[in-house]
Formats: C-alpha cells, structure tokens, sequence
C-alpha cells in the first residue's frame, strides 16, 4: 500500500513540475502594448536620432565591421551580426534596418521604441539582455522617438541573421529581464551638468564596460576601474581605468586633454582594434564632453593599472 502511496506522489510531483515548466515556457515576459505613435522625421529629430545612435552605440552590435580596428563599415549599418561567444556558441544580433523580410521593416515605430526600452521583441518575446535594454530604459521619449525616426531612415539592407537559440532554462530567466515603463521619460536638466553625465554615461553603457564583474553583478569596489576583458572576433582588449585615480587612472587628466582625447577621431577610426567607440563618441558635443567628465572626476579613485592592448601586443610580436 505504501508503495502505492509513494508512486502517486512522486507522479504527483513530475505533473506539478511538468506544469510549472510548461507555465513557464509558455508564459510571456512583462510587457505592455507598444506605444500607438508614428514618428514624423522632421531634420532636427533625424539629427538628434543619429546622436543618440552613436551615443548608445548601436553600431557596436548591429552594423558591420572592418574587423582590423573595428571601423564600422557605412554599406553595413544596422545589418545584424553573428558573434562568437565560448559561453552561448553564437550570439545572433538582428538585422534592425527597415527590410522587410530579414529587418523591421514590419515593426510599428512603438514596437520599435518599446524593443529599445523595455525589452520585447514585436512578438512579445525577450530580448537578450546583451542588448542594453535596461540602460536605455533611461533614455527620454524625446530621444528614443527620435532614435526610431533615424532607425526608419536607414537604408534597408538584406541581410538574414538566425533567430537566436538559447538554452532551455536561460530562455526561462530571460523572460523576467524586460520590464516595461509605466511612465513618460523627461529629458535630462541639461543646465545641470551632473544630471547631464549621468545620463549620458548610463545610455552609453560606461559603467558595465568599464567594471568588472562580481557573484553575477558589477563589482562596484572596483566602479569606473576597467580591466574587463573583451574576446570578440578572435581579438582581445581591455577596458580602461577610467576613475580619477592620478596613477593607473585619468586624474591628472585636463578638461582640455579630456576633449581633445575624445576629439582624436572625429573624422577616421583607431588603427588598433579597440570596441570603445571614440568615432562615435568624438561626435559628442563639447558640452557633453565636459559633463562627462566632471562625472567621471566625482568618481572613486579605485588603483588598477590596465594596458587595453597587451595581447594584441603579444600577438603583434609573434
């Protein structure tokens, strides 16, 4: 008799568990309707979206690349990618130009803003959170209507990314990272230079490139510290202490060296493979350049001494 009772009770417990798997797989992630908008695109907002493109660095992931110093390649823009990732395999990035059968050309625009901010797809399913949906999330409406204005000016390019496979059990984690707004987003005080910083140094992602990781969360003894290692298309780089510590740091850094190192490649790219953006960033006007670095310059001074290129050093020699 009481093996009986034992064998209804663990068929008990695979039911219930086959039921909470199933629940989980099919539930959806939070999310709300995509906002009901057309975005008109008057100059002025096409020329805030193309900022706001290259401050969030969306080239980064979606556009193509010449994979020697990583100079985005303007035929490519917002094409979508395949990289490799020893953890994944592959991390499929989509193809985000309007196309209609490989892009979104299919998207509404307020599926397209809510994709930027909140973290579903057009079908209501998570993004990867590699996509950083939970800085921009910050981003004003202003700036991602005018994001989706210059998204909707790109030219279409036919390009077919496979939709990505995540494993099982991450698929289900996956699905509590999006979370949407329940409230309009002002823009930034930009009179308020500490405002400003922060605002642009969070859609820009400063803070997760420049901070290493710790028990799954940044490590924040070590905020702004850099030494985060970068393995992307067989190159290696790290990031750059960027805290205000004088030795392994930017502390003895002027406002006027700040900008300047900032304006270094306006009008070409880094010879050396480097994923920070300083073509895109070099576009920044002079007044963001100087809020980002009075942020910067509030920061802990934490001593990490970093060389960003010393395994492509090593690999040079050889």
């Amino acid at each position: 008799m009481w093996k009986k009772v034992v064998g209804y009770g663990l068929l008990s417990v695979v039911v219930l568990a086959g039921a909470v798997l199933g629940w989980a797989w099919l539930r959806k992630p939070a999310q709300r309707p995509g906002p009901k908008i057309r975005v008109v695109a008057t100059p002025e907002r096409l020329a805030r979206g193309r900022k706001v493109w290259l401050m969030a660095d969306c080239d980064v992931c979606h556009s193509r690349h010449d994979l020697k110093n990583f100079a985005v390649l303007e035929t490519g823009l917002g094409q979508g990618n395949q990289v490799p990732d020893k953890a994944m395999g592959e991390i499929d990035i989509p193809n985000i130009t309007p196309d209609v059968e490989t892009g979104i050309g299919t998207w509404t625009d307020g599926e397209k803003m809510r994709a930027i901010r909140e973290g579903v797809d057009k079908d209501g399913n998570a993004l990867f959170p590699m996509m950083p949906y939970e800085n921009f999330r910050h981003m004003s409406d202003e700036d991602a209507t005018a994001l989706v204005a210059y998204l909707d000016s790109l030219p279409p390019v036919r390009h077919s990314v496979p939709k990505m496979k995540v494993p099982f059990f991450l698929s289900l984690l996956l699905k509590g990272a999006p979370k949407p707004l329940d409230r309009p987003v002002p823009p930034p005080d930009i009179s308020n230079r500490h405002a400003r910083g922060v605002y642009l140094t969070t859609v820009a992602g400063c803070e997760e490139c420049h901070t290493q990781s710790k028990g799954g969360g940044l490590d924040l003894s070590k905020h702004f510290a850099g030494g985060v290692k970068f393995d992307v298309f067989g190159k290696v780089v790290y990031s750059a202490n960027i805290t205000p510590d004088a030795d392994t740091g930017i502390g003895t850094w002027s406002l006027p060296y700040f900008r300047q190192r900032f304006r270094t490649y306006r009008n070409s790219w880094p010879e050396r493979f480097t994923l920070m953006p300083w073509h895109n960033f070099a576009q920044l006007s002079d007044e963001d350049i100087e809020s980002i670095y009075y942020f910067l310059n509030e920061q802990k001074p934490v001593a990490n001494k970093v060389n960003p290129f010393r395994e492509q050093q090593v690999a040079e020699l050889r």
